[in-house]
């Protein structure tokens, strides 16, 4: 069960959008309208707009949009109930109780009781840490030179060497069996019963986006195995849907985010106030991974191991990246092993610079795959640029591959190459074809790559909304034309009939009609349908424009009840034939579609 729609409208009313996006961006105005740098993405000049009339803000460079619920929810990386109860508490409103189903209310308070066990055992292991039988995990993380403040900020902690201290602390809590079998800190057999499964570690606490603790990392005094041992998958806990250090790390003023192997590496950066730093959870960097840091920035900086498997991992994590939209630069560490070693041996300043120095990604791809050949071989040179070639084919941007064509040439101009000559490998491959395999395929749209390019039909339809909701007094001229079935784009049809019923009831309000929607891409498509722009500068423009956009919307409207009419169904085709010769006596009579943008 949700919350009453009259309560949520209550939420959202009380909430001036520009009231809450101050509070997280610097916002100047123009006319009506606020604009700052958008949240969202990195730019430097400002296309982030908040419009106080419709109560909703709009980028108009990545296309992030909606109203103060979905702001809160994209920035904070909250779902629609965190952000309502955040919002709900800054107005002061009184959230009602929410009567769950049996079902529902088992696994709200599951989860609640997971996320508290999981608190109770980072605070414990923290406390064990500062006890005498914690001394060598603490001189084992001073050591590492970790300063006290680093350590509380991270909540770092020692399990003890007994294998059983945690199980009592939590049973002592009245907490089951069941439940604590499934917290993922517990290992079971029928010898021993239910033990701890962390012992004799230090603890590095994992904590989603919004510090909450959801798993934990343990690293091994000794000469134990495994050397690292991670919570298991449990309710709370996907590895591969949550990164080491992005709770910290979401808030940098940087316009790029790290990615690092381990905890050490990003605690280590952290402390020497590379705070944009992060790592994935004990696995390879999964395309989980790249939409959550998508979320967050347009650019990432690898910063693998400098060793053959950091190299292995970075080549994988590039198209992963790629694929979400995500561009990535990879960090040369050598001559040392990893970032930790890099900052204790030359300090921070000479890290930077190698953050500076990064290298693009395809270009370190290039430079990896030049190790498979014998370069002082004609034969083996050949081999590498047929090798070069494939990797273009992967770009379907041509002004793309064509810049790249010209790096690499540069690169190894020693060898002879021209840029002529990489042109017609690349062509003669693109002509022959290759394996399917080689391809990066298109993917759906939301996938990180660019959307198709609108149509003169879609672009009419976005305009007639936007003109709607910004001059709802036009409503009573447009429905002697136009109904919400005229809309032939279903996303749009539907936005059209809650509008035209948001009519009917007096009230048009496009920020409440955005509470209709969850999904962040639809999100995203309907705040732009409020958003379409076009120069008009003279009433007689307007009125041009207007009466365009009105017969495109009916003509595109005719030719799709004509492509799904049924021959069988005359009196459809009685109507559609009227519908046409209504269409073309209006365009002989645009000039009485006149209207008023006020």
């Amino acid at each position: 069960m949700r919350y009453s729609d009259d309560i949520i409208e209550e939420v959202r009313m009380k909430n001036d959008i520009v009231d809450v996006v101050s509070q997280y961006v610097k916002l100047n105005k123009r006319g009506s309208t606020y604009f700052g740098l958008c949240p969202f993405h990195n730019e430097k000049t400002p296309s982030f707009s908040v419009t106080p009339a419709k109560q909703m803000y709009y980028c108009f460079g990545c296309g992030a949009g909606g109203n103060v619920f979905n702001f809160v929810m994209e920035y904070e990386n909250y779902t629609f109930g965190e952000a309502l109860k955040h919002l709900a508490d800054r107005a002061g409103v009184q959230l009602p109780k929410i009567e769950y189903s049996g079902e529902a209310k088992k696994k709200a308070e599951r989860r609640a009781a997971l996320l508290e066990i999981n608190k109770l055992a980072a605070g414990y292991f923290y406390y064990q840490l500062r006890r005498e039988s914690g001394r060598q995990a603490h001189e084992y993380l001073t050591g590492r030179g970790l300063s006290e403040e680093t350590i509380r900020k991270f909540g770092l902690g020692y399990s003890d060497k007994y294998s059983d201290d945690l199980y009592k602390y939590l049973k002592s809590k009245n907490y089951s069996d069941e439940l604590l079998r499934d917290s993922g800190l517990f290992n079971v057999d029928e010898r021993r019963g239910m033990y701890d499964k962390f012992w004799n570690r230090v603890i590095f606490p994992i904590m989603d986006v919004n510090n909450r603790v959801i798993g934990f990392g343990g690293r091994v005094m000794g000469d134990g195995k495994p050397k690292y041992l991670n919570s298991p998958e449990t309710t709370i806990f996907d590895k591969s849907r949550n990164l080491y250090g992005l709770n910290v790390a979401r808030t940098t003023r940087k316009n790029y985010l790290i990615l690092c192997e381990g905890y050490m590496d990003v605690i280590s950066m952290h402390q020497a106030g590379f705070t944009n730093a992060v790592a994935s959870l004990g696995t390879a960097l999964t395309s989980g991974h790249a939409s959550l840091l998508k979320r967050y920035t347009q650019e990432v900086l690898l910063l693998y191991d400098s060793d053959d498997a950091g190299v292995r991992a970075a080549l994988r994590a590039i198209p992963i990246l790629r694929e979400a939209g995500v561009s990535s630069r990879v960090v040369n560490l050598k001559p040392h092993k990893d970032p930790d070693e890099f900052i204790k041996a030359l300090g921070a300043e000479e890290f930077e610079k190698r953050l500076e120095q990064a290298m693009d990604s395809f270009m370190f791809r290039i430079h990896m795959a030049e190790r498979e050949f014998p370069m002082e071989e004609p034969q083996g040179q050949n081999r590498f640029f047929e090798r070069c070639a494939q990797m273009l084919l992967e770009l379907s941007d041509e002004l793309e591959r064509n810049l790249y064509i010209e790096a690499i040439v540069k690169d190894y101009r020693s060898s002879g190459i021209s840029v002529e000559n990489l042109k017609k490998r690349v062509g003669a491959l693109a002509m022959k074809g290759t394996p399917a395999e080689q391809r990066i395929q298109p993917k759906p749209v939301g996938a990180g790559q660019q959307k198709k390019k609108e149509s003169a039909a879609e672009k009419a339809q976005k305009l007639m909304l936007t003109w709607l909701v910004t001059y709802p007094g036009i409503f009573d001229t447009v429905e002697k034309y136009i109904q919400p079935s005229d809309f032939v784009v279903p996303l749009y049809r539907q936005v059209a009939e809650m509008l035209y019923q948001q009519h009917r009831d007096g009230d048009v309000n496009p920020a409440r009609l955005m509470n209709a929607f969850i999904d962040s891409e639809e999100q995203r498509e309907v705040s732009s349908l409020f958003n379409a722009t076009i120069h008009l500068e003279t009433p007689e423009e307007q009125n041009r424009a207007f009466s365009d956009a009105v017969i495109r919307i009916k003509d595109e409207s005719l030719k799709e009840r004509n492509r799904t009419w049924d021959s069988t169904d005359i009196q459809g085709l009685q109507e559609l034939v009227k519908a046409k010769k209504e269409l073309e006596e209006l365009g002989r009579k645009r000039q009485q579609l006149h209207i008023s943008f006020e």
